[in-house]
């Protein structure tokens, strides 16, 4: 196959035109000549006018390509888009029009442009639909109206236990209200674990659950019986419903999320220390899942924007039980108050404990103050798409309390103030804040952040970056390439003059000119006047890996490398010097190999593919 609008070269169609235009040119009758040839007597007018105007060379095919194309896709833009795929295999057209269109492009691309940049450039794989049987969708109106309930394995421990997982969905918003790591799975365990999500989000009207023994009875020997989790359900008000036999697709949110969450986070977590570990890690990217992560399902909005806790107070919503007439001891208690809505925070820390009382200053009308769990990356996301701080992987799935407003946000862990950073949060994103849960709040735990300050016109300024996983790094509104042995690494980008120094770990990475005016540094994220020299570049061989194939063999800058079959599957590390390779593995130095050209090295990190199914 050839691109769209490249005809192939055949010499066999312009020897057969060479040989009309000879017999026309003989004398032969152009009606007949196209009677023989199988073609019309314009088409053969057309070959005899091309010859006389530019030999046989005339009579070749053309390519029909337009010589332009006003609606096609930007470069930049098709580039990007390709960027996405391969840093996230994961996500498809439509997530990655929406990602674009979240970024300051001038004019984002729709789903089916994204569709058609990405099988034009192989991105695509071709399956075979494996689902023939068509199903019926059907949604809840409202939130807490019903909640699909399951549970589900996985979740493995290093001294090699496998525990289970209670797991709970909001039909209507998506919102993962249970996510509880079982010891065992008993029906009184999952029973607490159901009782302490209503007393966070409220009494749902229904449940959805399987046959499983710890959410019904009907199916007990010698007959059927009542069991904990039908109890509380009876004595709350809730309507308990169950799916037929094995039909899971009754079920079928909870069982597609137990998918993204095995995709996202227990394939690659492996097992985790203990129970306390792996119940931190679940709950950070539950909180990410719920509050920063788009779903296609709802338009690509996040699962809080449409989820409300229940408000309603009542006999209907009290969560209770009676303890005497039972004689295990039930576990759900009396609420002569009735259970009060709470608003969607994860760690119920009480706003007030959190704020010292030396550093209580004069606040702002608009200010709020929240509590969250900084995600696994180290992220602590204020509102999706608009302001993250970067907290450090040590602080990752810790609780915070944040304190916001226009101006500042102040970030406070165990009573103590660790950050406070210039805030990009306008009116309305306070005011989204404050329907997602936040408090109003009192009087700011610190004084404001400074303003950035004028920086003389020609000084070397110096901001801090993270790369991205394609080595990028973004400066005023554009993403800049620094290189891709740097992806996902903390640098720093020194901008003197008309360069661009990129410094990491202590030494000089390397030299890029500078794309940054001179009069727009000033106004750059983070930027302060460089206060030391430069330092010296970084001495000694590149390293490179990769990942042995089969065969034994490695490329490393177009060339072959030999390294045997023995080490087939397992990681090298390639040392590239002026004149030779060297590779080691684990530490061990393997092999030696001259090197014969001086290419530079493109490729630094090793190409490790999914296994397929």
């Amino acid at each position: 196959m050839t691109d769209s609008g490249d005809v192939p070269d055949t010499g066999w169609m312009v020897e057969q035109r060479y040989r009309a235009v000879l017999e026309v040119l003989d004398g032969s009758p152009v009606a007949e000549v196209a009677v023989r040839y199988g073609v019309s007597r314009q088409a053969v007018y057309t070959w005899v006018a091309k010859h006389a105007s530019g030999g046989v060379d005339a009579l070749r095919e053309k390519s029909r390509r337009p010589r332009s194309s006003p609606t096609r896709t930007a470069a930049d833009v098709e580039a990007l888009i390709c960027e996405m795929r391969r840093a996230h295999p994961r996500w498809g057209a439509r997530r990655i029009a929406y990602e674009i269109a979240q970024r300051p492009v001038l004019s984002p691309p729709a789903r089916a442009t994204v569709h058609r940049v990405l099988v034009r450039n192989g991105l695509v794989r071709a399956q075979v639909q494996q689902h023939r049987r068509k199903y019926r969708r059907w949604q809840r109106e409202t939130p807490m109206y019903l909640w699909q309930m399951d549970l589900v394995g996985g979740v493995f421990l290093a001294d090699g236990r496998e525990c289970k997982m209670l797991t709970g969905i909001d039909d209507h918003s998506r919102y993962v209200v249970i996510a509880t790591v079982l010891a065992v799975p008993s029906g009184r365990a999952v029973s607490e674990a159901f009782l302490a999500a209503m007393r966070v989000y409220g009494v749902p009207s229904e449940v959805l659950t399987d046959n499983g023994k710890q959410f019904t009875g009907r199916f007990t020997k010698p007959r059927p019986a009542e069991v904990l989790f039908e109890r509380v359900c009876r004595e709350n008000g809730i309507t308990a419903k169950l799916t037929k036999p094995y039909s899971p697709t009754t079920t079928g949110k909870i069982e597609r999320w137990h998918q993204t969450l095995r995709r996202e986070l227990l394939d690659d977590a492996g097992p985790f220390a203990d129970l306390p570990t792996a119940q931190a890690a679940i709950t950070a990217w539950v909180t990410t899942y719920n509050h920063a992560r788009p779903h296609q399902s709802l338009d690509m909005a996040t699962p809080a924007t449409l989820f409300r806790p229940s408000t309603t107070s009542g006999s209907s919503q009290e969560v209770t039980s009676d303890k005497d007439a039972s004689p295990t001891g039930l576990l759900v208690e009396h609420d002569p108050q009735g259970l009060e809505a709470q608003p969607v925070r994860p760690v119920p820390v009480k706003p007030d404990s959190l704020v010292p009382v030396g550093m209580l200053l004069s606040g702002s009308a608009q200010a709020v103050e929240f509590d969250t769990i900084i995600s696994a990356s180290g992220q602590l996301n204020v509102v999706a798409g608009v302001q993250r701080i970067r907290m450090g992987a040590t602080r990752a799935s810790l609780g915070a309390h944040v304190w916001a407003d226009e101006n500042s946000i102040h970030i406070i862990m165990d009573e103590v103030l660790v950050k406070t950073v210039p805030s990009n949060l306008s009116a309305e994103d306070l005011q989204h804040l404050r329907m997602r849960g936040a408090l109003p709040a009192g009087p700011p735990p610190a004084p404001p952040a400074p303003a950035t300050s004028d920086i003389p016109a020609g000084a070397a300024i110096e901001v801090d970056r993270t790369l991205d996983g394609d080595g990028c790094a973004g400066l005023a509104g554009q993403r800049v390439k620094i290189g891709p042995e740097l992806q996902r690494q903390r640098v720093t980008l020194r901008l003197d003059g008309h360069l661009m120094h990129v410094v990491h770990d202590g030494h000089l990475a390397k030299t890029l000119p500078s794309p940054i005016e001179t009069d727009q540094r000033a106004k750059l994220r983070g930027a302060r006047i460089a206060a030391t020299q430069l330092p010296p570049p970084h001495t000694g061989p590149i390293s490179v890996q990769r990942r042995v194939p089969r065969d034994g063999i490695i490329m490393v800058t177009r060339q072959r490398l030999r390294i045997g079959r023995t080490y087939a599957g397992r990681i090298v590390t390639v040392h590239v010097e002026d004149t030779h390779f060297r590779i080691t593995c684990e530490g061990v130095e393997i092999s030696l190999h001259p090197r014969k050209e001086q290419r530079q090295v493109t490729r630094w990190k090793a190409k490790i593919h999914a296994p397929r199914t």
